[in-house]
């Protein structure tokens, strides 16, 4: 069975910073690459960073030189760090593999059920 487990969620205040996890289990994790999404209250996921098998990453603009992603292998965990956070990063933030090689950003075989964070100003 496949499951992957967010954790790290919380509240802070803007500028604030927090780390989320995802543990993989059940998947090759190393054939896979390893995504954050982020979903607000009514609307489609929308990417945050995303990590390849070699470790490549990309960010959304939104987020770009405040979010760093990460993956250990051998844990199976993919990381999200988050600095200067702001009121409209509040979200559930949901991590996500595709199989193989990153592709379209919303693209993915498996999610998890994802962590809040709320950002106050």
């Amino acid at each position: 069975q496949v499951q992957l487990v967010e954790s790290g969620g919380g509240a802070v205040r803007a500028g604030g910073s927090l780390t989320l996890s995802c543990v993989a289990s059940g998947i090759t994790y190393g054939r896979f690459c390893m995504k954050w999404f982020r979903q607000f209250p009514g609307k489609n996921l929308e990417g945050v960073a995303t990590i390849d098998r070699d470790a490549t990453t990309k960010y959304a603009a939104a987020v770009k030189g405040r979010v760093t992603i990460s993956r250990i292998d051998a844990q199976n965990t993919t990381t999200l760090h988050m600095n200067n956070l702001r009121p409209e990063d509040s979200a559930t933030y949901i991590c996500a593999a595709e199989f193989d090689w990153c592709g379209p950003t919303v693209q993915y075989m498996y999610r998890g059920q994802g962590t809040r964070v709320t950002v106050s100003s």
